[in-house]
């Protein structure tokens, strides 16, 4: 006995979730999720290194810097000398000095507020600086303060920011995803034009199989896609070529077997009345009646073309016809049902379903209506009904639930089979069950 895994629920809804339903969808994914990967373990090596390294050789520098300025400053004698000293870091090192007189070392960030480049440049000072000292990046939005602690005096040292940042890391991260969208867009562009010919082909098999021609289509795009569409286009030749042997033939069938019966029954018109000749005229009728069955089956309307048809008006047209055998019919038939239709065999399905409805009940209801992307034709009826089980098996050729081979209570068994195979050649489908009147409900369903 199998036991299904507890995690299969969840992988299914996983699949679900993140994974494109489309082909376009999937094929784009697939593209982009190793893109993104290397993308994501670039930017990863580049910051851990390149930006890295970068940012502490600019700390390093700028430390050097204030290092000699200190250095300088304690050398210094005369007034003179500090403002030389000044004016020199000012010119070749950008650097700002001030000196604040006898004053403590402002209080340090806490050290969850100092930013890297901070931690960076305060790494540099503790490796090259003897002085005590403190950094403060909030002293403006594009400097760093260093405060150096001398012997009787508070250094103020101002450093632009972009001294201790380099752009090239948002450069880089910049191209790096602007090329990405390029070149995605023109991926998506390329994609959809291969995935344009899998539609086409879609869409003509769809069309096909609802009975409407696609004379238009033609094999286009990839090698398989033009593969798969010539495979289309051999098997559509095929199935119209059998249908239209059939036809032949059977109209060849018709032909031979109508004329001895019409022969036969002009013999019997000749013999006058008897039992013998009423009964022989019974057989015959009975025996024409079920050649045209056979034939109506066999056919199929297969010859007929698919056109946009007012299915209100086919069935109000049906409905008014089957109300002179003088049965209830009661109908509720929404307008602007139009769609592809074979109109003479959708005639033919429809009667074949109310007529059924007729022969078994006292009242009919012919309900249509607009459902999702089809229309929706309900009959109900409050005869006898079909037993569950057997509601598969009238739509078999020449099945009869009532057991009987009498063609006047029965028929010939062909009714339901020839509905059916009609709403399908259409792509719908047609169902039996419970009805609310208490027979039967049959159930038309038609894609439009």
């Amino acid at each position: 006995m199998a036991v299904s895994s507890p995690t299969a629920p969840r992988r299914f809804w996983l699949k679900r979730l993140f994974m494109p339903r489309s082909l376009l969808g999937r094929v784009l994914l697939i593209m982009v999720t190793p893109v993104i990967l290397m993308q994501g373990i670039t930017v990863w090596v580049f910051y851990d290194r390149h930006w890295d390294t970068i940012t502490r050789r600019l700390a390093q520098g700028i430390a050097g810097d204030i290092v000699t300025a200190v250095e300088l400053l304690q050398r210094s004698e005369t007034q003179n000398q500090v403002e030389e000293v000044f004016r020199l870091a000012k010119w070749s090192m950008k650097l700002d000095l001030a000196l604040l007189g006898d004053r403590p070392l402002p209080t340090p960030p806490e050290p969850w507020v100092i930013s890297l480049l901070d931690r960076k440049l305060t790494w540099a000072l503790e490796d090259r600086l003897s002085y005590p000292f403190s950094v403060d990046s909030d002293a403006g939005p594009d400097l760093v303060e260093i405060h150096v602690r001398l012997a009787d005096n508070l250094l103020r040292v101002q450093v632009d920011r972009g001294r201790l940042f380099s752009s090239t890391t948002y450069l880089f991260i910049a191209w790096m995803i602007g090329t990405s969208v390029l070149l995605f867009g023109v991926a998506i562009v390329f994609m959809r034009g291969e995935v344009h010919p899998i539609r086409r082909l879609a869409l003509a098999a769809d069309s096909f199989g609802k009975g409407r021609d696609v004379p238009h289509f033609r094999p286009e795009g990839a090698t398989e896609v033009r593969l798969a569409a010539a495979a289309f286009l051999q098997m559509r030749a095929r199935i119209k070529r059998q249908m239209r042997q059939r036809t032949e033939m059977l109209a060849g069938v018709s032909h031979d077997l109508r004329t001895p019966i019409t022969r036969m029954k002009l013999e019997l018109a000749m013999l006058g009345d008897s039992p013998e000749a009423e009964n022989l005229t019974s057989d015959l009728v009975e025996m024409e009646r079920m050649v045209e069955g056979y034939l109506a089956f066999a056919r199929g309307e297969g010859t007929e073309e698919a056109r946009e048809t007012d299915l209100s008006e086919l069935l109000r047209d049906v409905i008014s016809q089957a109300q002179r055998a003088g049965s209830r019919i009661d109908a509720e038939i929404a307008d602007g049902l139009v769609l592809p239709l074979r109109p003479e065999a959708m005639r033919r399905c429809l009667s074949n379903l109310i007529n059924n409805a007729q022969r078994y009940a006292e009242k009919v209801m012919v309900t249509a209506a607009p459902g999702f992307q089809a229309a929706e034709v309900v009959i109900d009826d409050d005869g006898p009904g079909i037993p569950e089980a057997e509601r598969e098996d009238v739509f078999k050729p020449f099945y009869r639930s009532e057991g009987s081979r009498n063609p006047t209570t029965g028929g010939v068994g062909l009714g339901l089979t020839i509905a059916r195979d009609v709403v399908r050649s259409h792509g719908g489908e047609l169902s039996l069950g419970e009805s609310d009147l208490g027979g039967l409900r049959a159930y038309v369903r038609l894609p439009v």
